[in-house]
């Protein structure tokens, strides 16, 4: 079936329905004569087919097919929504400062993505929505921790068409926002390196539908209609997807996109490894034990896990004295080959070496190279200092001076300085931090991991009698005149340890919720170091004999060693992906996290990205990992922006901020029950206000949502 249909910026498409109703939509005019305007292709292309031998009826037919494109306003060249235009001037900035690609994607039928949420003002708001049960929302002051409950919304001119709406109050969310702040000068970090819950229940989390563990199989008003006659793999899932921009502005562009770069290596690793993939940290040991005496070295494996936490240090050391060694008489290895070469100087973007979003990764990347300090007032006009991890064999002061003054960032309040063998402090503490937790990078991703290692070593009551020694090159038998007897001899590493990682599903949610750079770095490496493609039933095989290995204990076997990766590979194979699987040029990388003036991407690169995100197997790994706008993320602060925001609860977003950047990526949820690609990116080479500049895309939002 052909039908002709016009658009919202009035340009006439042409609509193909194929057999089984899926809606293909595809532009009479081709982007060349769209930039163009080249007036004699027009009447060259327009004169031709009224020259060919056709009844009246098709003549008329083609002339209006052709005709009416070149005279409706063209997308490309449109003018910006009201809205945004008036964001714009009071932002300082002009159109040619902004791209904007918006895009309708999905079947509005069955949206793919999360349940909206709502945000309320008060309890009383919620018995106007009468609540589908008698829960109600509590809010604890002390733990910001609430039940939602589910609702109905009341009838409204626009139908919402997803199957679940979930309330939290805006007190709840604005509460959190502020102990959080008042806890920490890094809340991002904190969030990441405690395994904070959300403010949400996972189970609304993991309500994306059509997700990986899910078929596509709900209806319009969330029943299930799941049965052995209608059931579809993920393969087969039928996404109804139109390519006609909803507002299409300087969409080719090259600009510095920020954090929302991070949207690239993540859905990458999410194609290429899945959503369940997990890095495996292993351990060996050379020589032999006897009692519970390792008479050689213990290795550990470095697999290049984003998030090695202190905690998790410390499990998989447990796990090495529970299979048997208390006591090495030798050294503890770190053998971080994994990553070749991938060590930066943490001062060279913004000189800020001590703030962790600027940690190096590692092949064995512990705490994200960050020492938490926690402080504690005392009645002497002192506050008592605490650190975790603890680093072995390093100094760090316990008490510190309190002055009157206003607490800020760790680099003001307390001014560190990682000296040679301890920690100090330029300044005293303003009295006003209180009970505060401050994050500090360590200046060496390697030495860092070695104190720790040590110091979690010796807290499980275990001893060493020689170093723990972090190195980026493999482990070789030493050959020691010192060694006696049976530890003398040259023996193949054995397997006791392998210690899985979270799953890449929980790792891009740091990721691109709190914005995690290292933690990006990592996976983005970990895309060089393991996209090899893997028969399923072959590794099953390989690991459950891993795992037979580790537990038996009794037979010389030595893992193979992981493919080592450095940047250039890592980025390479990123680039590979996309000349494979999408259609624009493929965007400049210099690092996977945005984290860089020389990374380029355009609005049209990260529109057909989303695109092709959304009708992906994992796509609820992926949105559920994105802020929610007015809700959680970095994209909380849009409702303190734009407080009557259509976008609020209904926006999934990943931001990005640099001095002169600003930026917005991700998926927005109608008030049609449309689902839309959104991606806005904001250079401006002159001073710019980025939190005055952030409204602009706030307004963007909000259009969108508006629709």
């Amino acid at each position: 079936m052909l039908q002709l249909r016009e658009n919202s910026n009035s340009c006439y498409h042409i609509l193909f329905l194929p057999p089984d109703d899926r809606l293909l939509m595809r532009s009479l005019v081709k982007p060349t004569l769209l930039r163009t305007h080249n007036s004699s292709i027009r009447t060259t292309a327009i004169s031709q087919y009224l020259q060919t031998p056709k009844n009246i009826g098709q003549r008329l037919s083609l002339l209006v097919l052709v005709v009416a494109p070149t005279l409706a306003p063209l997308p490309l060249h449109a003018a910006l929504p009201q809205e945004i235009e008036t964001a714009l001037a009071r932002a300082h900035l002009s159109a040619a400062d902004i791209s904007i690609v918006i895009t309708p994607v999905g079947d509005k039928n069955a949206s793919r993505l999360p349940s909206v949420v709502q945000v309320i003002d008060s309890k009383k708001a919620v018995n106007q929505l009468q609540p589908a049960s008698s829960d109600e929302i509590n809010t604890d002051a002390n733990n910001s921790k609430q039940k939602l409950v589910q609702n109905k919304p009341s009838p409204k001119p626009l139908v919402n068409y997803q199957s679940a709406l979930v309330t939290i109050e805006k007190q709840t969310i604005r509460q959190h926002d502020r102990q959080l702040h008042a806890y920490t000068d890094d809340p991002y970090t904190h969030q990441s390196l405690m395994s904070t819950p959300s403010l949400l229940p996972e189970n609304v989390l993991n309500t994306a539908n059509y997700s990986s563990h899910q078929n596509d199989n709900i209806s319009a008003n969330g029943a299930d209609n799941n049965n052995s006659d209608n059931k579809k793999s993920d393969s087969e899932t039928s996404i109804k997807i139109s390519f006609s921009p909803l507002l299409n502005h300087q969409p080719d562009i090259a600009r510095t996109p920020a954090s929302t770069m991070k949207l690239v290596p993540s859905f990458i690793a999410l194609d290429i490894l899945g959503a369940d993939f997990v890095w495996h940290t292993r351990v060996y040991h050379t020589g032999i034990i006897i009692g519970n005496t390792l008479l050689g070295d213990l290795i550990i494996q470095g697999s290049g896990d984003p998030k090695m936490t202190h905690e998790r240090l410390q499990q998989l050391l447990y796990k090495v004295k529970a299979a048997g060694i208390r006591h090495i008489d030798g050294d503890i290895i770190v053998d971080s080959t994994i990553f070749n070469h991938v060590t930066k100087d943490p001062a060279a973007f913004d000189n800020a070496p001590l703030r962790p979003y600027n940690a190096s990764p590692d092949g064995f990347l512990v705490n994200f190279s960050t020492i938490g300090i926690q402080s504690y007032p005392l009645d002497n006009a002192q506050a008592q200092l605490t650190y975790m991890p603890q680093l072995a064999d390093y100094k760090l002061p316990r008490k510190i001076n309190i002055r009157p003054s206003a607490c800020g960032q760790a680099r003001y309040s307390l001014a560190p300085q990682w000296q040679a063998t301890q920690l100090t402090f330029d300044t005293s503490l303003p009295d006003n931090c209180g009970n505060h937790a401050f994050y500090v990078a360590y200046p060496d991703a390697k030495d860092f991991a070695a104190r720790v290692i040590k110091a979690k070593w010796q807290a499980l009551d275990n001893t060493l009698r020689g170093n723990v020694v972090a190195q980026e090159t493999p482990y070789k038998n030493k050959k020691s005149i010192s060694a006696r007897g049976l530890a003398a001899l040259p023996m193949s590493p054995l397997p006791i340890v392998s210690y899985p990682s979270l799953n890449l599903t929980q790792q891009i949610y740091d990721i691109n919720h709190f914005s995690n750079n290292v933690m990006t770095e990592q996976v983005a490496l970990s895309i060089g170091a393991y996209h090899k493609p893997r028969d399923e039933t072959v590794n099953s095989t390989i690991n459950k004999n891993v795992d037979k290995a580790i537990n038996s204990q009794h037979s010389l076997y030595q893992f193979g060693k992981p493919a080592t990766t450095s940047y250039p590979a890592a980025l390479q194979t990123i680039n590979e992906w996309w000349q494979t699987h999408l259609s624009t040029p493929p965007p400049h990388l210099t690092n996977g996290s945005g984290l860089c003036r020389d990374c380029t991407i355009s609005a049209a690169n990260l529109s057909e990205l989303l695109t092709y995100a959304y009708a992906h197997p994992s796509f609820g790994a992926y949105v559920n990992s994105l802020g929610i706008a007015g809700v959680s993320g970095t994209i909380l602060t849009h409702s303190e922006r734009l407080p009557k925001s259509n976008a609020i609860g209904r926006a999934w977003i990943k931001t990005g901020t640099l001095n002169n950047v600003t930026s917005m990526a991700g998926y927005v949820k109608g008030l049609s029950g449309q689902d839309y690609v959104v991606v806005g990116l904001i250079n401006n080479e002159q001073a710019l206000n980025t939190y005055t500049a952030r409204t602009v895309l706030d307004a963007m939002l909000d259009w969108t949502a508006q629709h």
